[in-house]
Parts: C-alpha cells; sequence; structure tokens
C-alpha cells in the first residue's frame, strides 16, 4: 500500500513538473470544445400522444355474425411500419423538408437521417403510442410530428379499407366462378336425366321393381288359371244344356264380343294408366295404342263374320237361345271369357314391363356410377357455393362494423414544441467542455511526464535505471530560486483561473441567451 501510494505521488509531482504542458494542452482543448459546443446547434423536440382504441361493444356482440379482423395485430403492424422508406418519402414532401434539398444525394441522406431521428414509442397493451422528433427549428419539428399523425391516421384506415375491398373483391369473383361451374353441373345433371329417362337411377329401387313385378306375374298368372278354369266349366255345362224351344222369333245381330271386348276395355285401363306416367311418345303408349287398333279391327270383323253366320244358321239356333237358363249360361260364359281376356292383357302387361326392366338392367350400374359422380360435384360445388354467400355476407357485414365500432384512433395530446431546448443543450455542452478541456490538460501532463520523465529521489531512479545508486546530493534552493517557484505557482494559479473565468464567462453569456420558459 505504501508503494503505491509513493507511486501516486511521484507521477503527481512529475505531472506538476509538466504542468504548463497540460494547461496549454487545457487552453487549446477549451478553445476548440467551445467552438464545437456552439456548432452543434440546440434541438427542440415536438411530440403527440394517440391512443388507439381497438375494444369496441359491437366485437362481443357481431361474435360469429361478421368476420372480424385481428385489430390488435394489425396495430402492431401498422406502428413497425409507419417509420418505412415509402412513408417517410411522403412525409418529406408533406412536410416541405424537400424544399432545401438541391440533389439526390441530399435526399437520401435527409430521408435516412429521418428514419433515425423520428421515435414511434409505445406498444400493444396499451394501444399508447408517442411520436416525437427533434430538430433545430421548432416549427419544423412540430410540422414533421403533425405530417406524421396524418399519415399514422390515414395508413391505419387505408389499409382497413383496402383489405376489405380486397377481401370482398375475391369473395366476389369466386362465388361467380362457382355459380358457372353450379349452372354447369347442374345442367349436366338435367342432360343426364333426360339421355336416361324411365332408368331407374338406385339398384335398391331396380331390383325392388323387378322383384315385384315378377311376384306379380305369378299372382297374374295364378288369377287367369283359375279364370280359364271357370270358363272351361262354364263351356262344359252349356255344352251338355238341352234347350227348351220357345216360340221363334226374330233374329238379331250380335252387337258385342266379350272376349274382344274385355280385352279392349283392359288395353285402355291400361293406356290410361301409362299416359299418367309417360308422354304421347313413349314406347309403351305408342304400342298400347297400336293393339288397341288392332283389336278393334279384329272385333269389327267377328261382327261382320257373326253377321254373316247368322243369316245362315238363325233360324236353326233361335229357338235354343230362347231357353232362359240357355241365355243364363251364356251370359256367365262371356263374363268369364271377357275376365280371361282382362287377365290375360294384364300378364301380357306385367310380362311386358318385366321385360323391359331386364333389357335396362345392364344400364343400372352404369346409370347409378353416373349419377353418384354427377350428384357428388354438385352437392360439393353447391356447399362450395352456399359457404361462399355466407362469408360475403359476413365480410360485407365486418366492413360496417369496422366503420361504426371498429378502430378510434383518439389524439390525446396533439402535436407540440417543448419550449426549451431538449438535452444535451448549450449549457450542457459547455459544461461538458470545461471538463473535457480540464482532463484533455491532466492527461497531457501525464503523457508528458511519462515521455520525459524526472525523478524526485534516488529509489524511483534505482528502480527505473536498474542500476544501484551510489549516493545522494540535496540541493539547497536559493532565495532567488524561491522565488521563481512561486511566481511559477502564481502564474500556473492565474492560467486555471483564467481557464476557468473563460467558462465561467462563456456559461453565463449561454444562459442569458436561453429564451424564458
Amino acid at each position: 500500500m505504501n508503494e503505491l501510494i509513493q507511486r501516486i505521488l511521484a507521477n503527481l509531482r512529475g505531472m506538476w513538473h509538466r504542468r504548463w504542458i497540460g494547461l496549454a494542452a487545457a487552453w487549446i482543448a477549451a478553445v476548440f470544445c467551445v467552438i464545437a459546443a456552439y456548432r452543434i446547434p440546440e434541438r427542440f423536440e415536438a411530440s403527440a400522444r394517440v391512443y388507439v382504441d381497438t375494444q369496441s361493444l359491437l366485437r362481443p356482440v357481431m361474435q360469429g355474425l361478421a368476420i372480424q379482423p385481428n385489430l390488435d395485430q394489425q396495430v402492431a403492424l401498422m406502428s413497425r411500419t409507419l417509420i418505412s422508406r415509402p412513408n417517410v418519402e411522403k412525409l418529406v414532401r408533406m412536410a416541405d423538408l424537400d424544399l432545401r434539398v438541391n440533389n439526390n444525394a441530399e435526399r437520401e441522406e435527409l430521408i435516412d437521417g429521418l428514419m433515425k431521428s423520428v421515435q414511434l414509442s409505445g406498444n400493444v397493451s396499451t394501444n399508447l403510442y408517442t411520436i416525437s422528433y427533434r430538430d433545430p427549428n421548432p416549427e419544423q419539428a412540430k410540422k414533421v410530428v403533425s405530417s406524421l399523425l396524418t399519415i399514422f391516421v390515414e395508413s391505419s384506415l387505408g389499409d382497413k379499407r383496402q383489405d376489405t375491398r380486397a377481401a370482398v373483391k375475391f369473395l366476389d369473383e369466386q362465388i361467380k366462378r362457382y355459380e358457372d361451374s353450379l349452372q354447369a353441373a347442374e345442367n349436366r345433371l338435367k342432360d343426364f336425366r333426360l339421355k336416361y329417362i324411365g332408368v331407374p337411377g338406385q339398384s335398391g329401387d331396380f331390383f325392388g321393381r323387378i322383384a315385384k313385378l315378377s311376384d306379380d306375374i305369378e299372382a297374374a298368372r295364378l288369377e287367369l288359371r283359375a279364370a280359364e278354369e271357370s270358363r272351361d266349366a262354364y263351356k262344359r255345362d252349356l255344352a251338355g244344356e238341352t234347350p227348351t224351344f220357345l216360340p221363334e222369333q226374330r233374329n238379331t245381330m250380335p252387337l258385342a264380343i266379350p272376349e274382344i271386348d274385355s280385352r279392349i276395355a283392359a288395353q285402355k285401363t291400361k293406356l290410361d294408366e301409362l299416359l299418367r306416367t309417360y308422354t304421347d311418345q313413349h314406347p309403351d303408349v305408342i304400342g298400347t295404342r297400336r293393339v288397341i287398333a288392332e283389336l278393334e279391327t279384329q272385333r269389327k270383323q267377328e261382327l261382320e263374320a257373326m253377321q254373316k253366320a247368322t243369316t245362315g244358321t238363325g233360324r236353326a239356333e233361335s229357338s235354343a237361345e230362347r231357353n232362359p237358363v240357355f241365355q243364363q249360361m251364356r251370359v256367365s260364359l262371356s263374363d268369364a271369357e271377357a275376365n280371361v281376356a282382362a287377365l290375360r292383357a294384364r300378364l301380357a302387361t306385367l310380362e311386358g314391363q318385366y321385360r323391359q326392366l331386364k333389357s335396362t338392367a345392364r344400364l343400372v350400374p352404369q346409370v347409378e356410377a353416373e349419377l353418384a359422380q354427377l350428384n357428388r360435384d354438385y352437392d360439393i360445388q353447391k356447399k362450395t357455393y352456399g359457404d361462399l354467400l355466407t362469408r360475403r355476407e359476413a365480410a360485407a357485414m365486418g366492413v360496417d362494423v369496422q366503420d361504426t365500432g371498429g378502430t378510434q384512433i383518439r389524439v390525446i395530446d396533439p402535436p407540440r414544441v417543448s419550449p426549451q431546448a431538449v438535452p444535451p443543450t448549450r449549457l450542457m455542452l459547455l459544461a461538458t467542455a470545461f471538463l473535457i478541456s480540464l482532463l484533455v490538460g491532466v492527461a497531457a501532463s501525464f503523457v508528458a511526464n511519462e515521455i520525459m520523465p524526472t525523478y524526485r529521489d534516488a529509489r524511483r531512479l534505482r528502480e527505473s535505471t536498474k542500476r544501484p545508486i551510489l549516493g545522494a546530493v540535496s540541493m539547497l534552493p536559493s532565495s532567488r530560486a524561491v522565488r521563481l517557484r512561486r511566481r511559477s505557482a502564481w502564474l500556473f494559479a492565474g492560467g486555471v483561473s483564467g481557464l476557468v473565468a473563460s467558462f465561467a464567462a462563456v456559461l453565463a453569456i449561454a444562459f442569458l441567451a436561453v429564451p424564458a420558459a
């Protein structure tokens, strides 16, 4: 510890020996620092505070009904991109900063300086943002902050409207595209149904119809067999009946043929049923009408033949036909013949339908597969189209919600300029210059002592030279040397005092030049 103190004291004595170098360096540094302090202009800070209100009563009310963007995320992105190059270029034009620009290099330098100087502080948690800018000209600083605040508000509203318009436009384009696709799918489905009209589209229904027709055919055959047996019984009874002759009456021409008439009636009934299901151009309708026409022609021919036969044999048979029992049996036989004809016509109809279904059996898997694919495509496109319509309505409602109760930007503190210059002020710079000059003086004395060392005692000389000291001679200063030392000390004190007084005068002048708040 004593050694360290001794070393410090030795350095201080050496620095005192080189004090004039330090004093000169301090004066030179003071002059340069004062000039630099006056060349650095004082800057005034303009600031404004805005509050971005993202909490609206409509947001929870319209939850699930309207598309609502993440307002907090939008505000955070807007705050991060506010001080971007396009916005700063716009700021230069709005604040007329380009009036003092002569070329592109100066313009780029101005833009880069503004991007570094303009400050935007705040966070998403509080949604309170402060815009500040410092400039030597107070009015210019206020104008820059006002312009930046305008850009902040316009970018918020403009980006929101632009995003909304883009979203609605995209939805409209997609809706138009899916509307065309849906219409094309409907047309394909319509053409498919017209192409395979009458062909079942479900295999379960098809085979169910075949099974039902098969059961109906078996039932019709049983009924026909029973009717034929009944008819044959009437024929046998009629053949064994002995006619009772009544007084001869005038011969009459037959007016009806029961078998053919029943078949015609059955075909007409079938035609009515077909016309309820199909059009006049359907093959079954055309075939049924052709069968009716043939039966009517056959009936007409048989009536003519019966009329001719009655003319020749009418007199012989007239007596037998006058028997009441015989006539009743003939009527029953006619009814049986009509029933048999009707059952045969029904059986023929069922068998025709069965053959038609069997002939279209090979088309059922193909029709079923194509119909399933068409329905699947149509259902998917219809569902997508409905979802797009719902989203467009939600987006349109979201626009109204944003316009009514969306992001609200409130200016808490309008742009204002601080009446006093912001640190570092002129006084602070001058005080710093004074401290720097003192430090430069001390450092210059220390360096000079290290470059040109002096030895005040034998111990330091021995440590520096690494040589033994044989002896030391003390110096007894004369009165003249003492006076010179005192005068040198007074001169040094005067130089230091002059430096301090000069700084005090400069500080006083700078203080008086500061405008009152």
